[in-house]
């Protein structure tokens, strides 16, 4: 891709799967139970704390990544394009 993306960052009281610091991009990979409704909100309150330092949040299931892997490269080279 390009970019140089680090796994299980910390970014203050947040461990992001996934960000390219030099973009601002950070890809967070969701299991199942992100699906139940308090993780779900907790959820929503990470990304606005991390768009509000100026990271741009994408998310993905683990479905997705393991079953359309090729959808999820191309959205995230068409996120990082809309970055750069």
């Amino acid at each position: 891709m390009g970019v140089e993306f680090r796994r299980q960052y910390v970014i203050g009281d947040y461990i992001a799967d996934f960000v390219c610091l030099d973009e601002g991009l950070i890809i967070e990979v969701d299991g199942a139970y992100h699906a139940e409704r308090d993780q779900h909100d907790d959820d929503m309150v990470r990304t606005a704390n991390l768009e509000q330092i100026g990271f741009k949040i994408i998310r993905f299931r683990n479905e997705e990544v393991l079953m359309n892997v090729e959808k999820v490269l191309e959205s995230i080279n068409n996120e990082l394009k809309k970055l750069q």
